[in-house]
């Protein structure tokens, strides 16, 4: 049985960026405009939308069924704290009539990494296991919507392109790109988020855990 999830519970708990549990990483390189880190090994919780050709709704339905997750809708009943950020991976011509395909996703607890709690089925998700691997990432303010984030993801792209980095997007992954969002919707100003890449660590050295 899936919960009715009221908004106004889901801006009260959904915690500050400082106070929440997010994924582990390293700064391995900085640019003024973007930074990469090397992330650990990682567990996330995906929510695919494939027929939802917004990424704004694709985003806001995903994590309607993510956030009844955590509440208890899973085979454990178990609650889980709320982390950060809520991402949505975005792989262009995947959707119908060759429209972008999305998935949204939280990152889940230390305490869940190992053996995550399983999803009742109609919540139609599904763990997802991140080798470690590095990110390009660049952050922007303001709320995450279906033009900027292309916008952000371009300019990403064109900074890497002018970086040691430039050779090295080519690196397998089923995402184009991530948008990764960490404030409450009802937080209006000092927004926090950031456009993600994956890119070949290797190209430059860097070696994965």
């Amino acid at each position: 049985m899936a919960f009715p999830v009221p908004l106004l519970l889901v801006a009260l708990l959904l915690p500050a960026v400082r106070g929440a549990e997010t994924p582990q990483y390293t700064t391995v390189h900085t640019e003024s405009d973007f930074e990469v880190r090397l992330y650990r090994d990682t567990v996330w919780m995906s929510a695919p939308t494939p027929d939802i050709p917004s990424f704004h709704v694709a985003t806001k339905l995903g994590f309607h069924r993510l956030f009844q997750y955590l509440m208890g809708a899973n085979l454990n009943s178990s609650r889980i704290r709320m982390t950060t950020p809520v991402l949505t991976s975005v792989v262009p011509g995947a959707g119908p009539l060759h429209s972008s395909a999305y998935f949204a996703r939280l990152y889940l607890p230390v305490k869940f990494q190992a053996s995550p709690p399983v999803p009742l089925p109609e919540l139609n998700l599904h763990p997802d296991r991140w080798p470690s691997h590095c990110i390009a990432v660049r952050s922007f303010s303001g709320y995450a919507r279906d033009k900027n984030v292309v916008e952000e993801a371009e300019k990403l792209a064109m900074s890497l392109s002018m970086s040691p980095w430039a050779n090295s997007t080519n690196y397998p992954s089923k995402n184009a790109y991530s948008i990764a969002q960490y404030s409450s919707p009802f937080r209006f100003i000092s927004r926090v988020n950031e456009v993600w890449f994956d890119v070949n660590c290797k190209s430059t050295g860097v070696e994965t855990y």
